[in-house]
């Protein structure tokens, strides 16, 4: 069983921000007491506290994905489908985001499949990257990333992994004065 967050938040425009992260428990029979108690406690974590109440129309682009994203991950499913999760969210907001997913990976094992075209992204919070060729899509180079955590998009272990993918997609680093 798994649960896929696509790359657009999906909010339902009639329910609050917690009702809308909530939703995920109340499909699965939690009491919407509990399901909002659940979903409220980790709202301060992804800097939404005081929006607990707001509904999607006030909120930012980036807050409503950290709504559905959190929605997504109370569905307690053992595997999350994430299409570009972090996409829609400033650098800033994006990095933090990471961190939080990655810690909470780390509380709470799941397998999850990151689609992503971010490549430090992928390296940083993956065990593994595939790297897919343009269309059609097909595997063209497969990256086991045994790498200790958490990990810096400025180490030097992900960035010589972030080479050999962009290598395998012919947008390595150019030679001063190429034009790639």
């Amino acid at each position: 069983p798994a649960v896929l967050m696509p790359q657009r938040d999906l909010l339902l425009p009639w329910l609050s921000a917690v009702e809308n992260a909530a939703l995920a428990l109340r499909i699965a029979g939690t009491s919407r007491a509990e399901a909002r108690n659940r979903a409220g406690a980790l709202f301060a974590e992804l800097g939404l506290d005081g929006f607990q109440h707001a509904h999607p129309a006030d909120l930012s682009g980036g807050m409503r994905q950290r709504v559905a994203f959190l929605r997504t991950l109370l569905s307690g499913k053992p595997v999350l489908c994430l299409d570009q999760p972090f996409g829609a969210l400033d650098a800033i907001t994006r990095g933090e985001m990471q961190a939080w997913l990655a810690d909470a990976l780390r509380r709470q094992a799941r397998t999850v499949v990151l689609v992503t075209h971010d490549v430090e992204e992928a390296i940083v919070l993956a065990d593994r990257v595939v790297v897919l060729s343009p269309r059609p899509g097909r595997v063209i180079e497969q990256l086991e990333v045994d790498l200790p955590r958490p990990r810096a998009r400025t180490d030097t272990a992900v960035l010589a992994l972030r080479e050999r993918a962009l290598d395998a997609l012919h947008l390595g680093a150019s030679p001063p004065g190429s034009l790639r």
